[in-house]
C-alpha cells in the first residue's frame, strides 16, 4: 500500500514499513504489467528517492485507473513517521483495501463458476434436443393419395420438371421426403435441386439412379440445415429416362400456390402438392421411420442454377464437321424436324460429327441427353460429345481425340457410350468444373464392331444445367 524509492531500501526495509512498502523497482514485472499492487501512499526520505517516485507516478498515470497517490517526505525521524503512517494504514484504510481484494477474488470465482454452468447448460440443451428429435422431427408434410387417374408425372419430369413450394419457412429445415408410387427397370436418373425463391440461390442438388429409389418414402438429407433469415424453399424435380419412376401426389389443397407445377400444363396438378414431408432436426441423420436416405451430390451455397435447353433454332443449324477417309453417298448428320433431333449416322472408319454452335453458356456444369439407334436392325455404334472453345477448328480437335483418345485441355471430351438399337440410353456428364466461356457442342459416333448398317444414331432431349454467383440481397419481397 506504501510506494517508496529504490534509494531508500536501506533506511525502511529494517523499520516498520517494511512488509506494506513497495519499492520503485519492483512496481512493474518484466514485461511491463503492474504487480498485484495498490499504492495508496507514497513516502520519500531522500532526493534520490523523490525523483524515482515522481517517476513511477507518471508512469502510474498512464494506467488511468490509479489515482496519484500523495507523497509524504520523511526525511527526519524516519521511524516515528513511520510508525505513524502504519497505525493509519493498518485501521481502517487498511480493513477497505483488504475487502476490496478480497471482492476482486469473489468476482474472478464467481465468473469462473458462471462460463462452468453456461457450458454444463449447453451440454444439456444439445443431449434435449437429440433426445426428443430421434433423431429429426417432422415439421409438415402432404401425406400420400393415390387417384386411379394419376398417370403421366413421370413423362412431365423428362420433358421439363415439376416443382413445389415448401409451404414453411426454410429456418431449420435439414431434409426432405418424396413418395415414388412406382420403380422402373430402366436406366435413368431423377434430379432433385432445393433453392430459394427470394434470389434464385440454390441450396443443394441430388442427382440419384433409379436404382437407388424406393417405392416409398425417400429421405433427401441436408449436411446442414438451412439457417440465417427465413426464406421460401422450392423444389423441382427432373429426369432422364425412358421410364423414370413417378412421384406421387397428395391430397388436393385450396391454394395453388402451394399445389405442384410443372413446365407444361398437367391436369392431374390442378391444386394437388407433390406428397412430401419436411423434416428439421440433426442434418445429415435419417428420420428412424424412412426406409433409404440419399446425400446431396452437390452443394451450391451462394450459386444459383439455371436449368435450359438447346432452342431448336440452333439444332437446326447442326453442321457436319466429321473427320473420315470415307465419303459416304448419303447426309451422316442432320436435324429430324418433328421430334427435336439430331441424327449422327456412324462410319466403318473415322468419326461422324455434327457441331451447334454457341450453344454451351458460361458457367455449364452439367449436359445430358437421350440417344437410341433408330431402326430395329441397327448395329450398335458408340456415341460421345465434345464441348470445344467457340474460336477451335472443330475438325482438327476431332482428329487429335481420333489419334489420341483424348482431348485437349481447352476441351471437354464425355468418353464413348455404347448405343443398341430399340434401346434409349440416358447420357449424364457432370464437369470437373464449371464452363468459363461460351463453347461449342459437338455430337460424335462411331462405329462399334465391323458393320454400321442402318445404324441411324439419334440424339434428342439436350439439357444443360449452370450455376452461377448470385449478388446478397437484404429482405426480399414474398414470392409470388
Amino acid at each position: 500500500m506504501v510506494l517508496a524509492g529504490a534509494s531508500d531500501r536501506t533506511e525502511l526495509a529494517s523499520g516498520p514499513l517494511a512488509h506494506i512498502v513497495t519499492f520503485t523497482d519492483e512496481l512493474f514485472r518484466s514485461d511491463g504489467t503492474m504487480r498485484d499492487v495498490y499504492p495508496v501512499l507514497a513516502v520519500v526520505a531522500s532526493p534520490a528517492a523523490a525523483v524515482e517516485v515522481e517517476a513511477a507516478i507518471k508512469a502510474l498515470a498512464r494506467l488511468a485507473t490509479i489515482p496519484a497517490p500523495p507523497i509524504l517526505r520523511i526525511d527526519r525521524d524516519v521511524d516515528g513517521v513511520a510508525a505513524l503512517i502504519q497505525t493509519v494504514l493498518e485501521s481502517g484504510l487498511g480493513r477497505i483495501s483488504n475487502y476490496a481484494r478480497t471482492m476482486a477474488t469473489e468476482l474472478v470465482m464467481l465468473r469462473r463458476e458462471r462460463e462452468t454452468l453456461f457450458e454444463n447448460f449447453r451440454v444439456l440443451e444439445d443431449a434435449f434436443r437429440a433426445r426428443n428429435w430421434e433423431p429429426a422431427s417432422e415439421i409438415f408434410a402432404h401425406d400420400v393419395f393415390v387417384d386411379p387417374k394419376d398417370e403421366g408425372i413421370g413423362r412431365l419430369m423428362t420433358d421439363g420438371w415439376v416443382e413445389q413450394l415448401l409451404p414453411v419457412s426454410s429456418f431449420g429445415v435439414s431434409g426432405f421426403a418424396l413418395h415414388f408410387r412406382n420403380l422402373t427397370k430402366g436406366g435413368g436418373e431423377v434430379v432433385v435441386t432445393l433453392d430459394y425463391v427470394e434470389n434464385g440461390e440454390g441450396v443443394a442438388e441430388w442427382v440419384v439412379p433409379f436404382s437407388d429409389l424406393a417405392a416409398d418414402w425417400n429421405f433427401f438429407s441436408l449436411p446442414k440445415a438451412c439457417d440465417g433469415s427465413p426464406r421460401t424453399l422450392r423444389l423441382r424435380i427432373s429426369a432422364n429416362g425412358s421410364e423414370p419412376p413417378a412421384p406421387s401426389l397428395g391430397h388436393p389443397i385450396a391454394s395453388r400456390r402451394y399445389a405442384a407445377r410443372a413446365r407444361s400444363p398437367h391436369g392431374d396438378l390442378d391444386h394437388r402438392p407433390l406428397a412430401i414431408k419436411i423434416y428439421s432436426g440433426i442434418p445429415g441423420v435419417r428420420p428412424t421411420a424412412l426406409p433409404n436416405s440419399i446425400a446431396p451430390s452437390s452443394l451450391i451455397s451462394g450459386r444459383r442454377i439455371e436449368d435450359y435447353r438447346l432452342p431448336l433454332e440452333a439444332l437446326r443449324a447442326v453442321a457436319d464437321v466429321s473427320v473420315s477417309p470415307i465419303v459416304p453417298d448419303f447426309q451422316t448428320i442432320r436435324f429430324l424436324e418433328h421430334e427435336d433431333a439430331i441424327v449422327c449416322h456412324p462410319l466403318p472408319a473415322g468419326i461422324s460429327a455434327g457441331a451447334v454452335a454457341n450453344v454451351v453458356a458460361p458457367g455449364t456444369v452439367r449436359f445430358s441427353a437421350r440417344a437410341v439407334i433408330d431402326h430395329a436392325e441397327g448395329k450398335p455404334a458408340l456415341v460421345g460429345f465434345l464441348l470445344a472453345p467457340s474460336a477451335a477448328n472443330l475438325r482438327s480437335e476431332i482428329a487429335i481425340l481420333e489419334r489420341e483418345g483424348t482431348a485437349r485441355r481447352s476441351a471437354y471430351f464425355s468418353g464413348w457410350r455404347d448405343v443398341a438399337a430399340g434401346e434409349p440410353v440416358s447420357i449424364n456428364i457432370m464437369l470437373d468444373s464449371p464452363t468459363q466461356r461460351t463453347m461449342n457442342l459437338v455430337i460424335l459416333s462411331r462405329a462399334k464392331g465391323d458393320s454400321v448398317d442402318f445404324s441411324w444414331l439419334k440424339v434428342f432431349d439436350f439439357r444443360m444445367v449452370r450455376h452461377f454467383d448470385v449478388e446478397p440481397r437484404g429482405e426480399a419481397l414474398h414470392a409470388q
